[in-house]
């Protein structure tokens, strides 16, 4: 295991009515969950409404636990125009809140973080817990929505990871 110092990674899945998250600790290789869960929102409020409750929920995480930085699924292209106006401000809700605490922010597609944990880009939401469950070596299958978030916090640790190995190489020359 490095030596280095363990690296808090929050990762977000934007919902308008569920939104996951996992905050996960990477040391070199190693990822393990810190918190994960999902901030589930009242469907029949009004969507400004649910935006606010978004963002103080995230809020009230960031209060306890503050991330590093902060990976979030990027908006997918939904068949419904309606559905994915609602994405995209959900995930405007999450940006502007971490956004008012200067935490680095990097987005990814869903078909990345597919890749990154899965192995393709197609896998589905099965495939996506089973192997989030397999990643971070947890007994139980973890929800939908969080094991999403987490995609996306391995997905970003991943990259993060190459990055690093990359500025390494260069630096060695």
């Amino acid at each position: 295991m490095s030596g280095a110092a363990a690296r808090l990674i929050l990762g977000v899945d934007p919902g308008s009515r569920i939104t996951g998250y996992a905050m996960l600790s990477q040391r070199g290789r190693q990822l393990a969950v810190v918190e994960s869960g999902v901030i589930s929102l009242r469907e029949n409020d009004p969507l400004a409404a649910r935006l606010g409750a978004l963002a103080n929920a995230l809020d009230a995480l960031l209060d306890r636990v503050t991330p590093d930085e902060v990976a979030v699924e990027d908006v997918f292209s939904a068949r419904n125009a309606r559905t994915a106006l609602k994405l995209g401000q959900a995930r405007g809700a999450v940006l502007c809140t971490v956004g008012r605490r200067a935490l680095a922010v990097s987005a990814y597609p869903p078909a990345t973080v597919k890749r990154a944990v899965a192995g393709h880009g197609r896998a589905d939401k099965g495939q996506i817990q089973r192997m989030v469950q397999v990643l971070l070596g947890l007994a139980d299958l973890p929800r939908t929505d969080e094991a999403d978030a987490m995609a996306v916090a391995i997905c970003h640790g991943l990259m993060r990871r190459g990055a690093d190995a990359v500025t390494a190489a260069r630096r060695a020359r």
